[in-house]
C-alpha cells in the first residue's frame, strides 16, 4: 500500500480514430475519484496520439491530445484505447512505438478492442489478456497462440487489458486497490454507484442473455461449457454430466430461466459465434461454418438465416 511521500503514478492513453470515449472516461474518472479520496493526485494522465493531434471518438468528439507517440513522456503504464476500427493512418507507426516501448520493459494495457493493436504489435505472445466480447472470436482466430480469457479484465505481470465500457472502472479500481487498500477502491466504487468491484474471475457476457448473475449456478456452468465448446458441440448428456444432473433437469432449468431449450440455445450460440466470425473476419464462410460445429454448409446456411434473417454471404457483405 502505498502512502503520501510517495511521488505518485502517470497513466498515458494512446488514442486512435474512433476510440470509445466511455472506455476511455471510465478509466480515467475511475483514478481522478482515487485522488480525490486519498486527498492528493497520486494518479496523472496524458492524451497521445500517432501524430499528436486531436482524434475523434466513435460518438463524434473530438479529444485534444498532449504528445504523439514520438514525443510521448514517461508513464507507468501506457494505454491503447480502441473502438470501432484497427485500421487508421499511421498504424505502422503506433505499432512500431508499441515495440519499442515494450522493448524497454514498459507496462502496456488495451482498453475495449486496444488488445488486438497490443498483439499486432507483438506485445501480448506469452501473457494473458482479454479483450471486448464482440471482438473475442476475431482475436482468437487471429491469435491463436495468445490466451484471450472471457474475463472483465485480465492482469498479467505488465500487461493490463480489459473489456471496456464499465470493466474500464473494475481494472482501474484493482489498480487503486493494490495501491491503496480495498477501502479506498471501494469508496471509489460507491462514488460511481458501481454496486460491485469485480475481479478478473468475472465473465463477460457469454450468451444471447447480457448476465446470468442470479440465476442458477448449474446453468451458468453448463452456458459457459457451451460458450468454450462452439467448434465441437458438446451432447445432451455431456453437458448435464457436467452439472450432476440429468438430460430432463437440465431441460428443465433452461426452460424454467430462458424459456428455451438447451440445444436452441446452443444453436444461438453457435449462430451468435458465427456471426462473429462473419463480421471481423475474412474466414472462408465454409471455415466459419466448421469453427461453429456445423459439419454441412447447407445446414449452416439455413440455419443462419432462420435466426438472423439473412444468409450468410450476405452479413459478409454488410459494412459495420
Amino acid at each position: 500500500m502505498n502512502d503520501p511521500a510517495q511521488a505518485g503514478r502517470h497513466f498515458a492513453f494512446l488514442l486512435v480514430d474512433k476510440f470509445s470515449m466511455f472506455s476511455l472516461a471510465a478509466a480515467i474518472d475511475t483514478v481522478r475519484s482515487a485522488n480525490r479520496a486519498v486527498g492528493y493526485d497520486y494518479y496523472s494522465w496524458t492524451t497521445v496520439s500517432v501524430d499528436g493531434e486531436a482524434v475523434m471518438a466513435s460518438n463524434g468528439l473530438p479529444i485534444k491530445i498532449d504528445y504523439s507517440v514520438t514525443d510521448m513522456q514517461r508513464a507507468d503504464i501506457l494505454f491503447v484505447c480502441v473502438g470501432l476500427t484497427t485500421e487508421f493512418p499511421g498504424k505502422s507507426k503506433l505499432l512500431g512505438a508499441l515495440r519499442s516501448w515494450g522493448r524497454r520493459g514498459g507496462a502496456l494495457g488495451g482498453l475495449s478492442v486496444g488488445s488486438y493493436l497490443l498483439a499486432e504489435a507483438g506485445q501480448l505472445d506469452g501473457f494473458r489478456c482479454t479483450i471486448h466480447w464482440e471482438n473475442r472470436a476475431g482475436f482468437k482466430e487471429h491469435f491463436p497462440e495468445i490466451e484471450c480469457t472471457g474475463g472483465v479484465y485480465e492482469i498479467d505481470r505488465k500487461r493490463y487489458t480489459c473489456a471496456g465500457g464499465t470493466t474500464s472502472i473494475d481494472l482501474m479500481l484493482e489498480i487503486v486497490r493494490a495501491d491503496f487498500g480495498a477501502g479506498i477502491a471501494n469508496e471509489v466504487a460507491n462514488q460511481f454507484q458501481h454496486e460491485r468491484i469485480r475481479t478478473a474471475s468475472d465473465r463477460q457476457r457469454i450468451g444471447p442473455e447480457r448476465d446470468l448473475t442470479g440465476k442458477s449456478d448449474k446453468l451458468r456452468r453448463i452456458v459457459e461449457l457451451m460458450a468454450d465448446n462452439l467448434d465441437e458441440p458438446l451432447s445432451a448428456g455431456q453437458l448435464a454430466k457436467s452439472a450432476g444432473l440429468s438430460v430432463r433437469q437440465v431441460e428443465r432449468l433452461f426452460l424454467r430461466h430462458l424459456n428455451m431449450t438447451p440445444g436452441r440455445y446452443y444453436m444461438r450460440l453457435r449462430l451468435e459465434r458465427a456471426r462473429e466470425l462473419l463480421r471481423q473476419t475474412n474466414m472462408p464462410i465454409l471455415d466459419v461454418a466448421i469453427a461453429t460445429g456445423f459439419t454441412s454448409h447447407s445446414y449452416f446456411a439455413q440455419s443462419y438465416r432462420l435466426q438472423f434473417g439473412r444468409p450468410p454471404s450476405e452479413e459478409r457483405r454488410t459494412t459495420y
